[in-house]
């Protein structure tokens, strides 16, 4: 089984990027997964951004603590099983943190999660969690991919280790910033500390590097907003997974820097 994994999405561009490399990997690929927390504006999902990736072919989208910026969020995301927050919220939190799929016959999971260093220490903790979510899901099958949304490499890293061998993969998304450390670990879990983003890549991380660059040499607060030029950067993994046992076969990074000429022909 095939996928084709997106972690942030920043903005119009980054909706654009992910329209753009569907074009050129949908028809090879079998589940597409993308990470929706900063998509709408840059914070937040909107219902209309929700259904403008469905009409992309995006299958599940995953997201992180941005996910309640846009309060109309609360309107829908009870109602769809495709739109996942990180399962760690407490309970009665609106929406699901996982949920089973089917794609052409093949079950598969997607399971959320959000690391709590440097980001909300009230979460439940994603380690124990797992423990007992992944009993429930590979019950199900023996595919189970796992977005864990954290600040800190350290914490994603003990994660994967801690996942081996009973997740297919796990990607960590939030930074926006890719990392080169793709690998299959030594009990079958495919892993990456971060797959970055997709949005304008001269940007402070997808927004505009102005208000950035103001914070850090006043110390002020900003409004951050997306950076709308049109030279996008597309970061994303290829994962290859072993339907009958749930192992990964194969991970690869994919980075594309993309030229106006190149979105030309993408409308959004």
């Amino acid at each position: 089984m095939r996928f084709l994994i997106f972690g942030d999405i920043i903005g119009r561009p980054g909706r654009k990027g992910v329209k753009y490399l569907l074009s050129q990997y949908r028809s090879s690929v079998d589940v597409v997964l993308v990470n929706v927390e900063n998509s709408a504006g840059g914070f937040g999902i909107t219902r209309k951004v929700y259904e403008e990736l469905l009409d992309m072919g995006v299958d599940v989208m995953t997201s992180g603590n941005h996910i309640w910026d846009k309060k109309e969020v609360f309107e829908f995301i009870g109602e769809v099983d495709n739109l996942l927050r990180p399962a760690n919220y407490p309970q009665g939190v609106p929406g699901r943190g996982y949920g089973v799929y089917e794609k052409k016959g093949v079950k598969f999971a997607v399971l959320n999660l959000m690391g709590r260093s440097l980001l909300d220490s009230n979460l439940d903790n994603p380690f124990l969690l797992f423990d007992q979510l992944s009993q429930e899901l590979l019950k199900e099958t023996p595919v189970l991919l796992v977005d864990f949304h954290a600040e800190t490499t350290a914490e994603k890293w003990a994660f994967g280790l801690y996942a081996d061998g009973r997740a297919s993969a796990v990607y960590g998304t939030h930074t926006h910033v890719p990392t080169a450390d793709q690998v299959i670990l030594k009990k079958g879990t495919a892993y990456t500390s971060d797959v970055g983003m997709t949005g304008c890549w001269y940007s402070a991380i997808g927004m505009k590097p102005q208000e950035a660059i103001r914070r850090f040499t006043t110390g002020i607060p900003q409004k951050y907003e997306v950076e709308d030029r049109e030279e996008l950067v597309v970061n994303a993994i290829l994962l290859e997974v072993e339907e009958s046992t749930g192992k990964a076969l194969k991970i690869e990074r994919l980075q594309r820097y993309l030229t106006k000429e190149e979105l030309s022909s993408i409308d959004l």
